[in-house]
């Protein structure tokens, strides 16, 4: 996203438009790809809501609130790109108020991977997370990405 500090992220994160809703989708490849035709869309304030739960020293992965989100509304999966887009919403919505914090750091991508689109940057996340007790890793010498060691060994199970 550009110009971060020029949107109300805030604004965006109550904007639930026609969400929540499922959808059948009917394209081979991704029935395949996701294993199901069930697609579930969640608005951006159930994943900020999702995100306020994960405990100090815990964290979660965008991939496990997405399939957190399928469970309890009956789908096969959760709509991934509107699942980046919604949780990075609620990490600049958490920044921009000066209360009511969301702990937007303790949410992974695949594999423990750090996310650059969080307010700060990796650099922001990492430091965070590094105070809480977790080792983070480099990876990649052409493309370097961050991760957290041993993410599944403290991943936060939602009920």
């Amino acid at each position: 996203m550009a110009g971060e500090e020029k949107k109300d992220f805030n604004a965006m994160l109550h904007e639930s438009k026609d969400m929540p809703k499922t959808q059948i989708i009917t394209d081979q490849k991704s029935i395949e790809k996701y294993g199901g035709n069930r697609m579930y869309f969640a608005p951006p304030i159930d994943y900020d809501k999702v995100m306020k739960q994960i405990p100090y020293g815990k964290v979660i992965t965008v991939g496990k609130i997405r399939a957190h989100f399928a469970k309890l509304n009956g789908a096969d999966f959760t709509e991934p790109i509107t699942a980046g887009i919604f949780v990075s919403i609620a990490a600049w919505a958490s920044s921009q108020r000066s209360g009511d914090e969301t702990p937007f750091w303790r949410t992974l991508k695949a594999n423990g991977e750090l996310n650059a689109k969080y307010p700060g940057s990796v650099a922001a996340q990492r430091e965070r997370l590094e105070a809480e007790g977790h080792t983070i890793i480099q990876r990649g010498r052409k493309t370097v990405k961050y991760y957290v060691k041993d993410y599944e060994k403290v991943l936060f199970e939602l009920e």
